[in-house]
């Protein structure tokens, strides 16, 4: 049943983070401007993400791992700092001061003094931007901070900070002006009370990014920052108006100082004299770049003619700046490095692509596809099983990325490009999944709102740009058709013949993009001051990033063909009910002028209601902006209720099941809504601090697209409905589990051994650590790969305290028949120890069944079966789960339901398990056999050596032989005892138990009928079990009682055989 707006105001929320997102990955790494090294241990090193929080190695970026969750409350780094007197002490400074187009704010500096494992934020939140930190070489507490301030308005808080006591008080040392920030700060190790920093005037909007301006400069202080000289007309530097500039003071001489600096007579100067005077060393335009992106030099910590310049690419002289040789690094648009000053060939270099190591001082680097830091834009899906995701990552192509595979997780060789989209929208075929449609401004060839569409089949990419007119170097004004870097690309949902683009105008194609015909005015307010180059005073940038006036959120209502919506990023949104004929202008009233709309949401409930995202955050105003109309926008709502003042909005979707449930994604965090947005909550979980550019749900799974985290998965939305329900009256709830699609085990695998494992199974390269929780359950931690979904199924519940009695859940069959029972309780039993217990928390627990019944009896100590005694797992089919706590009982149902993929029947799945059931219990049957005999045999030389000083001794100890070499003899048939380790397994003879053992994968190992030679394998291995079980009964039944009659008249007690020791 369809519920509506009346529903709750809210979950608690305690409730709502017990439940688990995962990370599919890719691990393919987004931008870093910010890299640091240990200066004590050579395989420690740290990098800040751009969007990502702060990332550690322990062994020289073969793996990385985040160690800043939990602690920051935004996610860009712009700079970090290891301090060399101190390698616990590490600073970040948040806001990555390489404004482009996607630039994340941050909120001041953070201090960590364990090495990383815990972080305190130190202040100057509204610094916003930060892109240098410096400690004193020679005392940790001592540092300085070079503040950009906010990148799209101005601010007071920007320049160079000082602080002496750890970023507890802080000094303003260096201000120029509310327009103009630091923009890099270099620190001599030699002479640390000499520091230069360069002072940037920048501002970015949603149409331009000025760089340079008369409070551009360089500055000096030889006092430890009391006070500021600005060098900026020293003799030999060029003449303003000045743009960015980076400086390095080289620790290899005394006075030697680099620049490189964005002029109308840009390049590499340097001086010797500390300041005083400069020589332009290098006017070479390849390294200078895109000015406002890079500007960044590095001087060589033990060579002064050494001097590093990154740029598109990174580029080294060894000259003292005159001439430079390009180092290839793993990816473009460098940013940042850091070199070792003990051992030079020891760097981390970090770019658009990731962070990676050298220890060769740059001929070859650690790989940047272990690193979970995609920045993302949009995402879409198919409809295969396992649904695939597909997105455009910024600084990189077009992918798409398994929500799961059957290996155990998602390794990034399961993931493909699909076309060299970094910036757009992407689009499936409905009908083909192989052809794939993405935007691709700022990463294609040709001109224009740059199109792709490419083909699995064939792996060809075709450009079918709507207007592929090159227009570099000029402003939107002089463009026939604007269009951004993220314009809209959508196929229709009524006709999958019918594609739709947007520049400043819809366009439709029926052809694939062969050709396209507007349908639309103009809907934009097409302001011819908001279209001119971007850039200046100093230099243009006209990559396309910038273009404005243009159509940013496009939708065809899936209820009504022809009814189309359209916001652009100006501030205005258009609807046409009439297949594009005629266009009305529905913008809420209450909108500011010259926001961009974000996203709109069509309800899938309701034809009329939709939901804007809105954000005028490049101007300055971070204030959330939602807004709905239940009434084709002749009205609207705002509704913001719940959302931080300064957490702007960036998408929204609406649950398909259930109306008024809505998600938001916002510059730092999750929303949900349970009243059609009147009032919205975090939904923190275990998601990290990130920008959600794109949410979709697909197959009631919510999907959320991180620009800096890469995709991120919620399964089973089921479970926040049946959260919404009122649980304050209950002690106990179990919610309803999902249908759960089987999905047979990958096999092949290796036992993990502790510490890092490199292989799931043969041929899944994934490497992962493992470790237990309090209930027991073994958490996968993956560090190169992303997460499958819980491999059996998950079960929530929740209790309202944590109960005094034994909580159990016990899972049965469509009859009713117990399958088998999980307890909270200590347990005494080896075997059920071997199960993880039941959480017994107050508050939403899980616990997830492996959906296997009870295994084989095991022989204790047996190394040759230890990791084959599984039980058989369930058929599909009708299952129930009860939740006991006390005196209180709840069921649930579940369907258990085949894989789409496979072919198997429920005949044959049938068959499958009732002889995996024969195989486990024939199993049982032969190892109770085994602990029959050994605990018969340990008795009866027992009792022979206590009849050592009877008159009968000879006789006892005669008999006792015999009988323990028969039941030897029995046992050498079963089992082989003479096991020891991995060596023996080739080179002693297998026995019948592990025979048995040895046909449980063959039959099980995918969703098929057993083969009719296992039937006849099976009926060999129990004829010969047979035979050995009735030999042993003989054995009992005659020598053993004859054995005890001799005992008894020795009146010694008769002996009674166990199964168990």
């Amino acid at each position: 049943m369809t519920q509506t707006q009346s529903s709750p105001i809210g979950v608690n929320s305690e409730l709502l983070n017990g439940l688990e997102w995962r990370c599919i990955g890719p691990p393919r790494g987004g931008r870093v401007v910010a890299v640091a090294g240990d200066p004590v241990n050579p395989a420690v090193f740290y990098f800040g993400a751009c969007a990502g929080g702060v990332w550690k190695t322990y062994d020289g970026g073969t793996y990385w791992e985040n160690v800043s969750d939990g602690f920051f409350e935004t996610a860009s780094v712009g700079a970090i700092d290891v301090s060399t007197a101190d390698p616990n002490v590490i600073y970040a400074g948040m806001g990555e001061a390489c404004i482009r187009i996607d630039v994340t704010h941050g909120d001041g500096v953070y201090r960590s003094t364990d090495a990383g494992k815990s972080w305190q934020n130190m202040g100057l939140k509204d610094t916003r931007h930060i892109s240098r930190v410096r400690t004193h070489p020679q005392n940790a507490d001592l540092v300085y901070v070079a503040a950009l301030g906010h990148a799209f308005g101005p601010n007071s808080e920007r320049g160079i900070f000082r602080s002496s006591n750890g970023g507890r008080d802080w000094e303003h040392v260096l201000f120029k002006s509310e327009d103009a920030g630091a923009a890099d700060l270099s620190i001599d190790p030699n002479n640390p009370r000499n520091l230069f920093a360069s002072i940037w005037q920048t501002r970015r909007s949603f149409w331009n990014l000025s760089s340079g301006g008369p409070d551009s400069g360089l500055w000096r202080t030889t006092d430890g920052g009391d006070t500021w000289e600005d060098i900026s007309g020293n003799p030999g530097l060029p003449e303003g108006p000045l743009g960015r500039i980076g400086v390095a003071v080289s620790p290899a001489q005394a006075g030697r100082v680099y620049a490189t600096i964005e002029a109308k007579d840009c390049g590499i100067y340097r001086s010797d004299d500390n300041g005083d005077t400069w020589e332009l060393m290098s006017d070479d335009r390849d390294l200078q770049g895109r000015p406002w992106y890079y500007q960044h030099i590095f001087a060589d910590p033990q060579d002064a003619n050494t001097c590093w310049i990154l740029s598109y690419g990174a580029w080294k002289s060894i000259d003292g700046g005159k001439t430079f040789t390009q180092v290839t690094t793993p990816h473009g648009d460098n940013h940042d490095i850091w070199i070792d000053p003990n051992n030079t060939q020891r760097i981390i270099e970090g770019n658009d692509g990731g962070a990676c190591v050298s220890y060769n001082g740059g001929d070859t680097f650690s790989t940047i596809y272990n690193q979970l830091t995609s920045q993302f834009y949009h995402l879409t899906t198919d409809d295969r099983f396992p649904y695939r995701v597909y997105g455009t990552q910024q600084d990189n192509s077009a992918i798409s990325v398994p929500s799961r595979t059957v290996k155990g997780a998602i390794p990034w060789g399961d993931c493909y490009t699909v076309g060299s989209s970094e910036s757009g929208y992407i689009a499936l075929h409905p009908d083909d999944p192989n052809i794939v449609v993405s935007g691709a401004v700022g990463s294609s060839p040709g001109g224009g709102g740059n199109m792709l569409r490419y083909d699995h089949k064939t792996g060809q990419v075709r450009i079918i740009t709507v207007w592929p007119e090159l227009n570099t170097g000029y402003g939107a004004e002089n463009m026939k058709y604007r269009f951004q870097w993220t314009y809209p690309i959508q196929f229709s949902p009524h006709n999958p013949d019918v594609l739709y683009a947007t520049g400043n105008i819809v366009f439709r194609s029926t052809d694939q993009g062969s050709s396209w015909e507007p349908i639309s005015p103009d809907l934009t307010r097409n302001d011819p001051t908001k279209m001119q180059p971007s850039g200046g005073p100093v230099t243009l940038d006209t990559s396309g990033a910038e273009t404005y006036c243009t159509i940013f959120a496009f939708v065809e209502s899936a209820q009504e063909a022809g009814v189309f919506w359209a916001g652009s990023d100006d501030g205005l949104v258009n609807i046409s009910r009439d297949g594009g004929e005629t266009w009305t202008n529905i913008t809420p009233p209450t909108l500011p002028e010259w926001s961009q709309i974000a996203a709109i949401e069509l309800s899938p409930h309701d034809p009329a209601t939709a939901y804007v995202a809105a954000t005028k955050y490049k101007l300055d105003d971070t204030r959330p902006l939602l807004y709905r109309t239940n009434d084709y926008g002749a009205s609207w709502s705002e509704i913001i209720n719940g959302i931080p003042e300064d957490d702007f909005t960036r998408s929204i979707r609406e649950d398909p099941n259930q109306a008024g449930l809505l998600f938001a994604g916002t510059e730092t965090s999750l929303y949900v809504s349970f009243n059609a947005g009147d009032s919205w909550q975090k939904f923190k979980s275990n998601l990290p601090v990130v920008p959600f550019y794109d949410l979709l749900i697909k197959d009631d799974d919510l999907i959320a697209a991180t620009h800096g985290r890469s995709f991120w998965i919620l399964d089973d939305l089921s479970q926040v409905r049946q959260l919404a329900a009122d649980l304050s009256g209950e002690s106990v709830h179990l919610l309803k589990p999902g249908t759960k699609v089987r999905l047979g085990a990958p096999f092949g695998g290796r036992r993990p051994s502790g510490g890092k494992n490199y292989q799931l199974s043969l041929g899944a390269a994934v490497t992962y650590t493992e470790s237990k929780n309090s209930s027991g359950e073994t958490v996968r931690k993956f560090l190169d790969a992303g997460q499958n979904p819980p491999g059996g199924l998950r079960v929530n519940y929740y209790l309202a305290e944590a109960p005094d009695s034994e909580a159990t859940l016990t899972f049965m069959d469509s009859e009713g028949n117990e399958i088998k029972t999980f307890s909270s309780a200590e347990l005494e039993n080896e075997e059920e120890r071997r199960d993880a217990r039941v959480a017994a928390a107050a508050g939403l627990n899980h616990f997830d069944w492996n959906l296997r019944y009870p295994p084989a009896n095991r022989v204790p100590g047996d190394k040759t079966t230890e990791d084959s005694i599984i039980g058989p797992l369930s058929p599909p089919g009708a299952y129930s789960v009860r939740l006991t706590v006390g005196d209180e009982s709840q069921t649930q149902n579940f369907d258990l339901v085949k894989n789409p993929n496979v072919e198997a029947t429920q005949e044959d799945f049938d068959a499958q398990f009732a002889m995996l059931l024969q195989l486990r219990d024939k199993v049982s049957e032969t190892h109770d056999n085994i602990n029959r005999l050994r605990s018969a045999r340990t008795q009866v030389a027992e009792w022979a050596k206590r009849a050592e000083d009877s008159a009968a001794q000879e006789a006892v100890s005669a008999s006792a032989d015999a009988l323990k070499q028969q039941f030897t003899d029995i046992e050498s048939e079963l089992i082989q005892t003479e096991y020891r380790g991995a060596r023996d397994r080739l080179t002693l003879p297998v026995k019948l138990n592990a025979k048995l053992l040895g046909l449980v994968p063959v039959v099980a190992a995918a969703d098929f009928r057993p083969p009719q030679q296992t039937y006849e394998v099976f009926a060999q291995y129990t004829e010969e079990l047979d035979a050995q079980f009735q030999a042993l009964q003989s054995v009992i039944d005659n020598e053993l009682s004859e054995f005890e009659n001799l005992l008894a008249e020795l009146q010694i007690p008769t002996i009674v055989p166990r199964t168990t020791p």
